[in-house]
């Protein structure tokens, strides 16, 4: 009897052994199977995004939403900050603040806002009469590592400021003229007083802050604000800079003239992850690479044939208050290991354009002028989460925040 109910158990082991390595193999046949998801490219490699038209959420408490100048991902949870910059505001987008209330809609909001990866808002502060030093001129946020807010602007007494994840001042990096002094005329020696220190990034790893300014890359202390190193265009070392301004040329549907100095507006110094500083040229429609100290590696154009400088550039007063020229507003990488791609936005085609990062070739773009989802008008601000999602800031008149997909498609 014992014998049989031994044969009986060792049978079923031997049953349930041979399922379990039958469903096994049926579950890894079906992994083989199943198709694997990756990011659609075209023809000619660009990868392919689409418009989430239902993001973000609306804002809430009647808050208007005013021009985006800069926006950031943060990089421990996809959450989105973004500069709700308030200082060209219409009537009819603030005037149910006034009292009474003029209209149903809307109300002047915070001017710092951050956003879930669903579009609601989970934190808000920051405008006018916020602290005495509040930034005039919003321009460039960005969230470190531990959670810091970095926010800076361009008008003269404006500066860079790190506040607490919740809005409490911890630093002002300082360097303004003293107040009440004439316009600082251009002088790419001086390092201790500055203007327009609005376009600013951070090298955590180095505890240093990227600054650009008039004709140069200016580098600081991330901690104390002490001066450490500067350069001009291709490298050129701060005493050979120009003081003078670059000269406009006239536009005949060729890139502008060859320039060995920085081509003002400079709009970005970004930083890759193999250490290389990319700084975008506006006034060139031009990218130059450095290494982090100084090293001029290589340039390219981005849309060459855009006027980028002078009388050319198209705008059309009274609706703007400068003409848009260049191409190179704002950069971002891809998120992959390589860094293969940038993400360029250029505010006066009002496209984002795809560059293959080691070669500088313009692969594709998305996006067009316009004021549907999906198109700009005046972009000015692009950041990238981890999953891929690029998201882009408008100013002058679109005055919004839109989030673009990575199209997935079936690959092997």
């Amino acid at each position: 009897m014992d014998a049989r109910i031994k044969r009986s158990k060792s049978n079923f082991v031997a049953l349930a052994l041979f399922c379990v390595m039958v469903l096994a193999v049926i579950a890894a046949v079906r992994s083989e199977a199943k198709p694997k998801l990756k990011q659609a490219v075209d023809a000619q490699g660009a990868p392919v995004f689409r418009v989430d038209p239902f993001w973000p959420k609306p804002l809430p408490n009647r808050w208007s939403m005013q021009q985006v100048t800069g926006l950031y991902v943060e990089q421990k949870n996809d959450h989105v900050w973004f500069l709700n910059r308030g200082a060209q505001a219409d009537g009819d987008e603030i005037g149910g603040g006034d009292n009474p209330p003029r209209i149903d809609c809307c109300v002047r909001g915070p001017e710092v806002i951050e956003l879930d990866p669903e579009g609601n808002v989970v934190s808000s502060w920051g405008g006018p009469g916020y602290i005495p030093q509040w930034p005039t001129a919003l321009q460039t946020i960005i969230v470190d590592r531990q959670g810091n807010v970095w926010i800076g602007g361009t008008a003269a007494q404006d500066s860079i400021l790190k506040f607490s994840h919740d809005g409490k001042l911890l630093w002002d990096f300082d360097h303004r003229p003293p107040k009440g002094s004439p316009p600082l005329k251009e002088n790419n020696q001086l390092t201790d007083v500055l203007v327009s220190k609005g376009r600013f990034n951070l090298d955590e790893d180095a505890r240093e802050i990227y600054l650009i300014n008039w004709k140069r890359v200016l580098v600081y202390d991330m901690d104390t604000g002490a001066f450490k190193r500067g350069w001009g265009g291709h490298g050129m070392p701060l005493s050979e800079i120009s003081n003078d301004p670059i000269p406009p040329y006239k536009w005949t549907g060729a890139p502008p003239p060859d320039e060995k100095n920085f081509v003002p507006d400079l709009h970005f110094a970004e930083i890759s992850k193999d250490g290389f500083v990319y700084v975008g040229e506006r006034g060139q429609d031009r990218i130059e690479v450095f290494t982090k100290d100084g090293h001029f590696v290589k340039e390219f154009y981005v849309s060459p044939n855009t006027p980028s400088r002078g009388e050319d550039c198209g705008g059309l007063p009274p609706n703007t208050k400068m003409p848009p020229c260049g191409t190179t507003y704002k950069m971002v990488f891809s998120k992959d290991p390589e860094q293969k791609f940038m993400y360029v936005a250029d505010g006066t085609n009002n496209h984002v354009w795809i560059l293959d990062r080691k070669t500088g070739k313009t692969l594709g773009s998305f996006g067009s002028n316009g004021k549907y989802a999906g198109q700009f008008h005046w972009i000015n601000a692009v950041g990238i989460d981890s999953q891929g999602n690029i998201f882009t800031g408008e100013v002058e008149q679109a005055k919004r925040i839109q989030k673009f997909a990575p199209v997935m498609a079936t690959g092997h």
